[in-house]
Order: structure tokens, then C-alpha cells, then sequence
């Protein structure tokens, strides 16, 4: 796009109100689907901003929408305000030091995305009346990215059905665009019954829950071996049955997280998994029952996106981190191992950089990422909708993904910049989008020959609701 400063001078117009939203949040990390005092920030920054704002999007109390402008094109810019138990910790400081209160924290960066991607939308709002040109922007705050499958209850819902192009990003040690790569992946609660007695007078006539539980768990180790090596699953037990160890538990509930690299081999996996479960408590003469928590697809790329997004990188270069930034992130870094640090480059596909604590450049475009995936709810807008996710660089090289020393540098300088910087970059991107027809059209078409070749299912039961008390 040719005069990019024009939309760069309208983001940083924004940036002081953007970054005290980031840090605000941060202060008040909330879990899924209970987001309501970070989303009524939101809220009140989409009024204060100007923004058309409707409140309980799909249903969901803590998910708003603002939009800005008139006819043309729609553009989406997602955010994400939820964060995650046991992280809490003391901002700027490089040692685990969890601050009082409920131990919850930012260790993701979602105080930061949400800011980002409404500054963005902030910045798009105001070109589009400052040059009369017909296009809607819209900010969408999405709440249970960690878990709830917020994004795919809307998403079935209508909630982007207009929607043209969706832009999003994700704090990250590097800055560049967001591979379109991420697992699939279900949450299933499974529940055993079985019959309490007393564990010592009357042992046989007990039916433990417990040990059913524990059975599941063996079987699905045992099943490790014989499934996908890109395919994970994990467990948490909800409830093992009471705390007293001379009643035989009579109840017994845990939770799966199965994940796979597409939705055909999540379903099979599934089944498998059910599967477990059934002898589980076939063997100890329980019963089990099953109810599906949330799910989400797995991410859908977009090359026209992907290359408008990379071209705007590459023009405004790196973010603008000092010497004062990189002396802070050192300090964190040295918290990390050797391993953590050349994990990150393995994902950007990129070499190691030794005595490099922050980005410094933009990843290029034959980057090769290589190593873990995770899973996002964006993988349920990108089937509906032709979307492209930047990363920002936010916190120092190596810094793992839900740790304690990403929530500590949730609200240092070099995260406020990242944040900018990014922000930038998705309004670049979102003006291009609204600016050229080709480019809507190559998205458009890019995406109809992706979902024509494995048309799009939602992996969420019809008939399950958004889970709005799972963290309550």
C-alpha cells in the first residue's frame, strides 16, 4: 500500500488510550467465559472510541462488537481479553513471584491482544472517515480463546457471516506472520458412577469411580503409542471422588483434551478415546457418561492474506525496542534454558541468534517453522472467513507459552511496543484489504478452493450451548 505512514500516525494517535486498556486488563486476568470486568473495558474504550457496539455476541455475555463506517467491504480484527490460573506474577520482575489474589495471570498475552487489535481497528476506523471511502471495520472481543471455544460458538452463530476479511495476531517472541498451522482439538468431560461402601469392612461390595478413572488413564497411555505422533492428549482430573481414602469413591470425573492435526482424525481419535473409557468401566462394573465441553478446527491459511500481511511487515521493519528493553528482556531470558530459547527459533523457522534477548528483525517469508503446535478458536473463523494472523513480538526470545515470565513482562515497554507494532501492521493490512478489490477477491477465491476440497463442519455439537460457567 502505498502511503502506509498515514494509517502508522492514525494507530499511534490511539496508542496511549490502547496501552493503558492492555494494562488494566492485566491487572484484572480473568478465566474463560468470566471475562465480565475485562470485557466491560473493552466496552467502555468501543464507546469512548466511537464504535457502534453490540453487546452479547452470539449469546456469550462476556463478547462484544464494535463497529465503524459505512457500505463496502467488512473488516474483522479479532481480540481476546481471557487469561489463565496459576500464573499470576508480579509485573517486571524476573524470579516467580505470584502477586495475592486468586493466582490467575496474563501468561498467554491476551491483555495485549485484545489492545492491539482494537487499536488496530481504532486506527482503520479513523482512515476510513478521514478519506471518505465506503468500508466497515469491526473489533470483535472474543473471551475463552483458553478452552471455551468462544470463536466457534460465534462463528456457528452468524457472528462473521458478513464479514469479508478477518485479521487477528498473537504475543510471540518473533515478529512476522502467523503460520496457518494449529491441532483441532475437543474437550470432553467424562463422568464415572459406581457404588461407595467402606473400604476396609466391605471392599467387595464397593464399585470404585476412581479406579475407573484411573483404568481410562492407563488405556490412553497404552494408545500413545499406536496414534499420530502429531496428535497430543491430556487429562485433568475434575473430581476424584472426595478426600476421605476409607470410602470407596462412588464418583469420578475427568477431563480430556484431544487433539489432532485435522477434524477427520480428531473424530477417529475420539472414538478411540470413547472407546477407553467404555472398557474402563466395563472393568470395574461402573458406568460412564460423556459430555463435550467445546471444540475447535484447526487453522485454514490464506496466501493472498499471508503476502499483503508480509508485505506490511517488511515495510515497517522490526518493532523499535531499545537498549533499555533488551536489557530487561536479558534479565528474563536468563530465567529460560538453552532449550527453551532454540525451541522458539524452531518454530520461527529461523536460526539461533545467541545473545539476541528480543527480535530484532521481521521473519522472512521462506521462514520454515518447525516444532509444537498448539490450538486456537481463530481455526473456526478461518473456514468461515478468509483470515491471516500476524505474531508480535512482546516478550524475549525463548519465553514459553503459559509461564510465569510471560505474564511478568505483560506490561513492560517492550510489550506496549509490540503492541503497536502490530497494531500497525493489521491496519496496514486491513486497509489494503478494504483498498483493493483484487486482493478481497484473491482471498475470497484462495479460501472457496481450500473449504471446496474438505468443506467445512463445526466440530461443536448442535446441540451444545456456549459454556459459560466452566471456570465458575
Amino acid at each position: 500500500m502505498q502511503n502506509s505512514e498515514e494509517i502508522w500516525r492514525l494507530v499511534d494517535k490511539h496508542q496511549d488510550d490502547l496501552i493503558a486498556l492492555s494494562d488494566r486488563v492485566w491487572e484484572i486476568p480473568e478465566l474463560c467465559y468470566t471475562e465480565f470486568k475485562s470485557c466491560a473495558e473493552h466496552t467502555a474504550m468501543l464507546k469512548a472510541k466511537g464504535f457502534r457496539v453490540t453487546e452479547g455476541v452470539a449469546g456469550i455475555p462476556t463478547a462484544v462488537m464494535g463497529e465503524a463506517g459505512e457500505g463496502g467491504p467488512v473488516i474483522a480484527i479479532l481480540g481476546e481479553y481471557d487469561a489463565l490460573p496459576g500464573l499470576s506474577q508480579e509485573a517486571g520482575v524476573a524470579e516467580p513471584k505470584p502477586l495475592p489474589g486468586s493466582g490467575f495471570g496474563h501468561g498467554c498475552g491476551h491483555n495485549l491482544l485484545g489492545s492491539a487489535s482494537m487499536l488496530a481497528a481504532a486506527a482503520v476506523k479513523d482512515w476510513l472517515a478521514a478519506n471518505g471511502i465506503k468500508g466497515r471495520v469491526r473489533y470483535y472481543g472474543c473471551p475463552a480463546e483458553e478452552g471455551g471455544a468462544a470463536k466457534g460458538f460465534m462463528a456457528r452463530a452468524g457472528a462473521f457471516s458478513d464479514v469479508d476479511i478477518a485479521i487477528s495476531w498473537h504475543p510471540s517472541s518473533f515478529s512476522g506472520v502467523n503460520p496457518a498451522t494449529s491441532l483441532a482439538n475437543t474437550r470432553i468431560d467424562f463422568s464415572f458412577s459406581g457404588r461407595a461402601s467402606h473400604a476396609a469392612a466391605s471392599p467387595h461390595l464397593g464399585r470404585s469411580a476412581l479406579d475407573a478413572l484411573e483404568l481410562m488413564s492407563v488405556g490412553v497411555n497404552y494408545m500413545r503409542e499406536h496414534m499420530p505422533s502429531d496428535a497430543r492428549i491430556h487429562s485433568a482430573i475434575l473430581d476424584a471422588g472426595g478426600v476421605a481414602p476409607n470410602v470407596v469413591q462412588a464418583f469420578a470425573k475427568v477431563r480430556y483434551l484431544i487433539r489432532a492435526t485435522n477434524l477427520p482424525d480428531l473424530s477417529r481419535l475420539i472414538e478411540r478415546v470413547r472407546k477407553i473409557a467404555d472398557g474402563a468401566a466395563l472393568m470395574t462394573e461402573t458406568t460412564v457418561t460423556s459430555q463435550v465441553v467445546s471444540a475447535v478446527s484447526n487453522l485454514l491459511a490464506n496466501t493472498p492474506l499471508e503476502k499483503a500481511m508480509q508485505d506490511n511487515l517488511e515495510r515497517l521493519g522490526p518493532p523499535p525496542f531499545d537498549e533499555a528493553d533488551r536489557k530487561t528482556a536479558a534479565k528474563f531470558q536468563a530465567t529460560l534454558t538453552d532449550e527453551d530459547i532454540a525451541a522458539a527459533y524452531r518454530r520461527a523457522g529461523i536460526p539461533v541468534r545467541p545473545n539476541t534477548p528480543l527480535c530484532d528483525a521481521v521473519i522472512p517469508a521462506d521462514a520454515r517453522p518447525d516444532g509444537g503446535i498448539g490450538s486456537t478458536d481463530v481455526g473456526d473463523v478461518s473456514w468461515v472467513v478468509p483470515t491471516v494472523q500476524a505474531r508480535g513480538a512482546t516478550y524475549a526470545i525463548g519465553t514459553p507459552g503459559h509461564s510465569w515470565q510471560l505474564t511478568g513482562q505483560g506490561k513492560l515497554p517492550a510489550a506496549h511496543k509490540g503492541l503497536v507494532h502490530v497494531a500497525k501492521v493489521m491496519a496496514g493490512t486491513a486497509v489494503d484489504a478494504i483498498r483493493d478489490e483484487t486482493l478481497r477477491a484473491r482471498a475470497k477465491a484462495d479460501h472457496a478452493a481450500r473449504v471446496g476440497k474438505t468443506p467445512y463442519v463445526c466440530p461443536l455439537p448442535a446441540d451444545l450451548d456456549p459454556p459459560i460457567k466452566m471456570s465458575a
